[in-house]
């Protein structure tokens, strides 16, 4: 088995795990469960910390963590790689309205923590009906909410 982490490059560790916590759901201190190896060698890594300042780990378990990694040089350019947050769950019961409804929720909170929208997209293919805001974090690395 392959573990993996995301690792981000940023100016300010504590700054995006407050905003990608908010927006994942995710915690700074790593799970108990389910035991693995790599969730062993965080806790260990962590000590008597109360949380990690630049990490964040999925609360079940069973997604990557993610690494915030301090650099002195800024963001230049798009993203080559960016994340798709997904709040409908991709159910396609749900009405395109009912979509739009749950996507624009979730990226007024994210404003609210400091991200920018750049565009909002709709595709009303019949049989695929899409809706998703493509934003920036509070660096400007860019991501999708649909």
């Amino acid at each position: 088995m392959m573990f993996w982490q995301l690792a981000f490059d940023v100016h300010d560790p504590a700054r995006m795990v407050a905003f990608w916590a908010r927006a994942l759901g995710y915690v700074p201190v790593p799970p108990a469960q389910p035991d693995t190896t790599w969730n062993a060698l965080y806790r260990a890594r962590l000590g008597d910390a109360a949380a990690f300042g630049n990490r964040l780990f999925d609360p079940e378990g069973l997604r990557p963590p993610i690494f915030f990694q301090q650099v002195p040089e800024s963001k230049v350019g798009k993203n080559r790689l960016h994340l798709d947050l997904y709040p409908t769950g991709r159910d396609r019961a749900l009405s395109l309205q009912q979509c739009i409804d749950i996507v624009e929720r979730k990226v007024a909170d994210l404003v609210e923590a400091g991200a920018t929208v750049l565009s909002r997209n709709t595709y009303d293919e019949p049989g695929d009906q899409q809706y998703f805001v493509v934003m920036q974090d509070p660096e400007g690395n860019e991501f999708c909410v649909s």
